[in-house]
Order: C-alpha cells, then structure tokens, then sequence
C-alpha cells in the first residue's frame, strides 16, 4: 500500500500480529504457526472479501486485505510481544517445511 501512497505501518490494518519475512499468504490454511514461547495460530482463511468500499480504497484505489490478509484461530494461547518469533510448527499433511 506503500508503494501507492499511502503512509501506513504496523497496525494500520488493525492486524493483531504484523509480520516479516514469511509469506503467510502461500500458507495453505491448516498450517500450524508458532507465536513466541508458547502460544500457536492455525491459518483459518486467507483474505477477505471487501463488501463496502474501505477507507484504505478510498483512499487508495485498492486494499491488500482481499488478497495478503490471513486469519488464524488461537489453538494455544500465551503472551506474544514484539520482537517475538513466528514459525511454522506444521503444515497440512504433515508436510514440514521451512518458512522462518
């Protein structure tokens, strides 16, 4: 959204957890994630469908979450802070892969 204008950062999306370097969205859903010392997020859906106009297209003429935003559910909860890791535990069929 940068790359279109618009001058947003972590949270700006109202994401829970913001994320680099792993590309959530080629996570197929079921993927297990790891968030800090304890706490794992099963990958529940990928994007979302914009029924009304958004601010963010309003603003920008398109909104990423449709395509890049991914949802999980809690399957274990526990404190998760900044600066704190993300990895994949296990993805669908237990076909282990490395995505840190």
């Amino acid at each position: 959204m940068r790359a279109v204008g618009l001058d947003v950062g972590p949270g700006d999306f109202a994401e829970n957890i913001t994320t680099s370097g792993l590309e959530l969205v080629t996570l197929p859903i079921g993927t297990v994630l790891r968030v800090g010392d304890g706490a794992r997020l099963e990958v529940s859906q990928i994007g979302k469908v914009c029924h009304a106009r958004c601010a963010i297209y309003e603003q920008a003429g398109d909104c990423v979450m449709p395509r890049e935003g991914i949802f999980g559910r809690v399957l274990t909860g526990g404190p998760v802070g900044p600066g704190d890791r993300v990895e994949v535990e296990s993805v669908p069929d237990d076909k282990e892969e490395d995505h840190a």
